[in-house]
């Protein structure tokens, strides 16, 4: 039996066939890499920026690093920008560095706060109280990952206010409000680096400790950053990005969201932009 023939038109429709199933057409609109620290809040904004920015049709990957390889990243070019920039306190520095290498455009969440932060329950109000009740917290301060904005401006706190007899315990997000629970559900003193916006705050009742020194600073924003060019290779995802701004509350509600049992982030923001398509339609061009 002869072997069918494949004529010009059926090799032209074999072969765009193949591309379809490939994936070659997907993201058709460009590339985008974004990162973001493994934070609860950056979690949720990163994964939301992506849903946006796939609808749209680019091939968007995130990737979670460190705060430091966040900046350097994005200054040297190697990805294409972060919702992730805490600013003017916590990440000021990494942001003195690369200034001039990137392009900041501005705040998409106003109103974070960062400090020291204790159960509703403790019997005492600030952060220079501490040192004499060093022992009720096991003499400890749990903090998150190292090298952190947030864990160096914890060990200025701790020097400012003579607190050489407490050890800033390095952990995790995950870690620290698992520390931070279980305590809680014991009844004891406990005081853990924290934020604002976070999930922590819906679930227990906390309080900051007033820091008269302000060395954690007052209310901070989260900035949306970008590579030096960005605008002129993909003037679309750009204007998404600037675009892009949100309320504490409305993200406190994504993160609530991922905090539900085998939550998938990613679908969790699938989800907040079907229930909110008027907020995500102010966000386009």
């Amino acid at each position: 039996m002869d072997k069918p023939r494949l004529t010009l038109p059926s090799l032209v429709l074999f072969g765009l066939c193949a591309l379809l199933s490939s994936g070659a057409f997907a993201g058709s609109k460009g590339k985008i890499e974004l990162v973001y620290g493994e934070w609860t809040t950056e979690i949720a904004s990163t994964n939301l920026i992506k849903v946006v920015l796939e609808d749209l049709g680019y091939d968007v990957t995130i990737r979670s690093v460190a705060v430091g390889a966040m900046w350097q990243a994005i200054a040297e070019g190697d990805v294409d920008g972060m919702v992730a920039a805490w600013l003017p306190t916590t990440q000021q520095n990494y942001y003195d560095n690369v200034r001039d290498r990137i392009d900041d455009l501005g705040p998409n969440l106003i109103g974070t706060q960062v400090g020291l932060v204790v159960p509703s329950y403790v019997e005492i109000d600030t952060i220079a109280e501490l040192a004499e009740n060093a022992a009720r917290f096991d003499n400890k301060i749990i903090g998150i990952e190292p090298g952190t904005g947030m864990m160096r401006r914890t060990e200025q706190v701790m020097a400012t206010y003579g607190l050489e007899e407490m050890k800033l315990v390095e952990s995790s997000g995950p870690i620290m409000t698992a520390v931070l629970g279980d305590a809680i559900e014991d009844g004891d003193w406990v005081v853990v680096t924290g934020w604002t916006p976070h999930w922590i705050f819906s679930t227990h009742e906390l309080k900051y400790l007033a820091d008269p020194e302000n060395i954690y600073g007052g209310v901070e924003r989260i900035h949306t950053v970008v590579r030096k060019g960005l605008a002129e290779d993909l003037p679309e995802a750009y204007a998404v990005l600037d675009n892009f701004h949100w309320t504490p509350e409305q993200m406190g509600e994504l993160m609530a969201w991922n905090e539900e049992k085998r939550a998938d982030p990613y679908e969790n923001a699938r989800r907040w932009v079907e229930t909110y398509p008027e907020v995500v339609q102010s966000w386009l061009p």
